[in-house]
């Protein structure tokens, strides 16, 4: 199977935020947040995957700035790993200023998907290849946090987490 880059994946998707789409303090909802980053990491891991991908887990989310109504919003994800039949998506969520409109990172997330062939079954991902020291940072730890996964899922021994062994020991 031919290897694929982060890159290949990126997906930027840009919305305003509307009145209906805030709480009693006029910012975003978490939720329609939420759904925004899954609908731009679906896309990622559906151009790495070039098949059917469903949300596996939300392995991270961090709310850090409110985002205030009328603000311009974009979501950017883009594949960081592949394993054998899933995918972790990194997401970066930026908000425009309204007088200036500079960015700033509000919030970011961490998504796992699963590839599924046309029978709905898990079905093998093309491998990644980070070119950028950001995105071979985050292969590298996607290692680490599939493998706590699996240790706290009792479906790996901790003795067998190579990755985390290492920060450890």
């Amino acid at each position: 199977m031919q290897h694929k880059y982060p890159k290949e994946s990126l997906t930027i998707l840009t919305d305003l935020v509307l009145p209906s789409e805030t709480n009693f303090l006029d910012n975003l909802f978490g939720g329609e947040l939420l759904a925004r980053m899954d609908r731009a990491a679906s896309i990622a891991a559906r151009r790495h995957a070039e098949q059917v991908v469903v949300t596996a887990s939300v392995n991270h989310v961090a709310f850090n700035k409110s985002i205030p109504m009328g603000s311009v919003v974009t979501v950017e994800a883009k594949v960081s790993r592949a394993f054998n039949t899933s995918m972790e998506v990194v997401i970066d969520v930026w908000v425009e200023d309204r007088k200036n409109g500079l960015k700033t990172k509000a919030n970011d997330a961490i998504y796992t998907f699963v590839a599924l062939d046309d029978n709905g079954k898990p079905t093998l991902v093309p491998p990644i290849v980070p070119e950028t020291t950001v995105e071979k940072e985050h292969y590298d730890a996607a290692l680490r946090r599939k493998q706590l996964s699996l240790v706290l899922a009792g479906r790996m021994k901790p003795q067998d987490a190579t990755e985390l062994k290492a920060l450890f020991i």
